[in-house]
């Protein structure tokens, strides 16, 4: 911790966390984040910045209610950038999800910001954090997250 100018105490943290592993698709992982960031509830006011350590997933912030969207973010996604086995892609060491992955992180993110008001993540009503796994192949993913604020 340590003292602003105007003499508040603000606080900073990193936790390293992984994500359980997934296959392609788009995942609801609010809670599977905020069971493993139990610190934010001692924040009165603060921001925490989300990581995703990986070059072919991403994160996102979007629908948390209707599966039907995170299904579709899928189809959307293998449209707009399609596996690949060398055709059009020249990196595909790993095979025709390879570069797609890669494209499709860029396109999306990987990291989130997200506000902390008294102790819990202000996303909207209709708002939940995605992890995006653009592999066909199950992967752990790992995430760095680095919280600061005021604790209250």
């Amino acid at each position: 911790m340590q003292l602003n100018k105007s003499g508040i105490m603000s606080s900073w943290e990193q936790v390293k966390f992984s994500l359980s592993p997934r296959a392609r698709g788009c995942y609801l992982v609010t809670d599977e984040v905020v069971r493993a960031l139990p610190q934010i509830k001692n924040y009165k006011v603060g921001m925490v910045n989300l990581f995703l350590q990986h070059t072919s997933a991403g994160l996102s912030l979007n629908e948390n209610w209707d599966p039907d969207v995170r299904s579709d973010m899928t189809k959307a996604l293998n449209k707009v950038v399609p596996d690949d086995n060398g055709q059009v892609f020249d990196h595909v060491d790993e095979g025709p999800d390879d570069m797609s992955g890669h494209a499709k992180s860029s396109i999306i993110g990987v990291s989130l910001n997200i506000p902390i008001t008294d102790g819990r993540l202000a996303l909207g009503t209709w708002q939940g954090i995605w992890m995006l796994e653009f592999r066909n192949y199950r992967h752990t993913r790992y995430c760095l997250a680095t919280i600061t604020g005021l604790k209250g």
